[in-house]
């Protein structure tokens, strides 16, 4: 990875840092702010299809000079796996369409937890396990194919222990999506379940190489990058080394709404604002990117 590879690199915000649902209201609102401060992207939830235009939104996107990258919200009800097969069908409609809105708004991705919905918790043998992962192959490839046809990439992430039993890992999400086209569908790396379940959040960046079509990123906490104790040279540096070339995107979350809160267990400030999660972030992520990262 050259220097000029490290000082271009993109840098986005998700809004679910300030709302839940987005709204064309919403995104009216925060799109050029979050363009002023100096992001390039801008992340996109789906929480429930029309809750906000994806016609509009390409608009004011490309007016502001802004990119765009959609996550799913895979909430109550939203399973690719151990559910019938009525489940499994409104599910994968669900994300066919999601990856047409990412079609619509010109993202690369939908990226998230795209198996089952998050805190669904149960315990897992070895044996179902792998049946999971085989039906979660399954359960995908329409939803790859589609997305292929389109040119977005569908980006599995893994999440911690708390919010599923499925995959916690880099290494559980490989071996769930071997045999999964690598040009339709990779993995969705976020830092903050990754502080958690990895052993080494660099080696495991290492491990992905070839396969990581989107990072997440954030404090331990779910706070600003850089006010932790998070290795940001040595991450920037692994991502660097498995020419990674996608941007790495701010998600944090709002206390502000109950059910958003809940879900990700804000139950106190993260910072003295949201903006400054943002602001903050950006400002600690634009040194450590100039500087191509350490290892």
């Amino acid at each position: 990875m050259t220097a000029t590879r490290a000082l271009t690199r993109a840098l986005g915000a998700n809004t679910w840092i300030w709302t839940s649902p987005l709204t064309d209201e919403g995104l009216a609102e925060l799109a050029p702010k979050i363009r002023e401060w100096g992001f390039d992207v801008i992340e996109l939830p789906v929480e429930n299809l029309g809750d906000w235009d994806p016609g509009r939104a390409a608009k004011l996107l490309d007016s502001l000079g802004l990119s765009a990258t959609i996550v799913v919200a895979m909430g109550p009800g939203r399973e690719l796996v151990a559910t019938d097969r009525e489940t499994i069908t409104a599910t994968r409609d669900y994300l066919r369409r999601v990856v047409d809105v990412a079609a619509a708004v010109s993202s690369p991705v939908i990226a998230g937890p795209i198996y089952t919905s998050v805190g669904r918790t149960w315990r897992i043998g070895e044996a179902e396990r792998r049946g999971c992962y085989e039906q979660l192959r399954d359960s995908l490839e329409p939803v790859v194919r589609h997305a292929t046809d389109a040119g977005v990439t569908v980006a599995v992430e893994p999440l911690n222990r708390y919010e599923t039993s499925l995959i916690n890992t880099v290494d559980q999400a490989l071996e769930a999506l071997d045999g999964l086209p690598a040009e339709g569908c990779g993995v969705a790396l976020d830092v903050y379940h990754m502080n958690i379940e990895e052993r080494g959040i660099t080696e495991a960046i290492r491990r992905a190489a070839g396969r990581i079509a989107h990072v997440q990123v954030c404090a331990n906490d779910r706070g600003a990058p850089g006010a932790d104790h998070l290795n940001w040279p040595g991450i920037v540096a692994a991502l660097n080394a498995a020419d990674y070339r996608g941007p790495l995107v701010i998600e944090s979350f709002t206390g502000d709404n109950e059910t958003i809160a809940t879900a990700a267990s804000i139950w106190r400030p993260l910072a003295k604002t949201q903006d400054a999660i943002a602001v903050d972030g950006l400002a600690f992520l634009t040194g450590v990117v100039r500087g191509g990262g350490a290892s």
